[in-house]
């Protein structure tokens, strides 16, 4: 005889408790949430991003380097630090018309929003005039606009707010502890100034880490605490996978566990339930089927183009392919009126349906 049940065709989707804001994490705690066995915690961020997002869309970006090269930090990670050799070439700030230009096709591809990336330990004002019909523009064009200049004061914070900026990129890196490591040229209260900076001017912060620079799996947790007890979440938190660049200090470091790093995504879901999770830098080392997990897990946030400032990142192509195979579509913005270009990367992987569905992974 069959068993009788009390599950619902609907309970395939959970309805536990909806997760609460919260800024008061413990280091126990999240440790905690890593300690879970795996399925456990892929589970319980899926379901918490079920409560808070569409749980098939994927919000997508582009990102420029507007001016590469002989940046004055020392950040052991950066390709485009001034103290290491890695045969980058150094280049001037982009001319306003190039960026547009740039700027028009990342729309034409689909994406909904724009970020634009100098190497700088902060901006110069004789740069400012600059970046403001930057901003100006890109947003004319209906995109969202995002930028990452270094530290701001606040003036320049205000100014770039009152340009239209919507998004301004500052990461945390990684945990207060582990900072020193990485970073000497710049403190960690320097970078938690310019996000208070960006806050009071009204701009919604995208902050975020990276992992698999050689720290310890208690400094993961931390970046993590430190990110989720801010006084606001950030809107946007990009979890970058080191990206080992000959000539930095971080070359040969160890590589991260892959599960390792789904773990940090879902884990980044749960402590920041309100936020864009994004998959950014190292993407093009892992292969459909971790990118895969880290959407499970709650990656709901992807940078679409071939280089992310200076480092390689899959080519529009293949993320088309991915998100067709996995029934992925864009996020949908619904305060332009124009909204071309929301349709756009959709029909672009529509278009796939003539191509052959699977391949082997990267």
């Amino acid at each position: 005889m069959q068993a009788s049940s009390n599950v619902s065709a609907s309970s395939h989707t959970p309805t536990a408790a909806i997760a609460a804001v919260r800024h008061n994490w413990t280091l126990a705690q999240v440790n905690a949430l890593f300690a879970l066995p795996f399925n456990d915690l892929l589970f319980q961020a899926q379901t918490v991003h079920r409560q808070h997002f569409r749980p098939n869309e994927v919000q997508i970006s582009t990102l420029l380097s507007i001016k590469t090269g002989a940046c004055a930090e020392d950040c052991k990670y950066c390709p485009q630090s001034g103290h290491y050799n890695t045969g980058l070439e150094r280049e001037r700030l982009l001319e306003v018309e190039k960026v547009l230009t740039q700027a028009k096709a990342a729309k034409e591809k689909g994406a909904s929003r724009f970020c634009m990336g100098a190497a700088w330990s902060n901006p110069k004002q004789r740069d400012m005039p600059y970046i403001i019909e930057m901003v100006r523009g890109v947003k004319a064009m209906g995109l969202e606009t995002c930028m990452t200049l270094g530290m701001l004061e606040p003036e320049q914070a205000k100014s770039l707010a009152s340009a239209g900026l919507d998004y301004y990129n500052h990461n945390l890196d990684t945990s207060p502890e582990f900072y020193g490591e990485i970073i000497t040229t710049r403190t960690y209260q320097d970078r938690l100034d310019t996000l208070s900076h960006v806050r009071e001017a009204g701009m919604k912060v995208c902050c975020g880490g990276i992992v698999g620079m050689g720290e310890s799996a208690n400094d993961r947790s931390a970046l993590l605490m430190q990110l989720a007890n801010l006084p606001e979440h950030p809107q946007s938190v990009p979890i970058n996978m080191l990206v080992k660049v000959k000539g930095t200090p971080l070359e040969n470091v160890d590589d991260l566990d892959a599960f390792e790093f789904i773990r940090t995504i879902a884990v980044a879901r749960i402590m920041l339930p309100e936020s864009h999770v994004r998959l950014s830098a190292g993407r093009s080392r892992m292969n459909e089927q971790m990118q895969a997990l880290c959407f499970f897990a709650g990656a709901n946030s992807i940078f679409y183009g071939d280089k992310l400032l200076t480092t390689e990142n899959p080519e529009a192509d293949a993320d088309q392919l991915l998100f067709k195979k996995l029934g992925i579509n864009p996020e949908q913005r619904h305060d332009v009126s124009d909204e071309a270009h929301e349709m756009a990367l959709a029909e672009a992987i529509k278009d796939q349906h003539t191509a052959p569905l699977y391949h082997a992974a990267g």
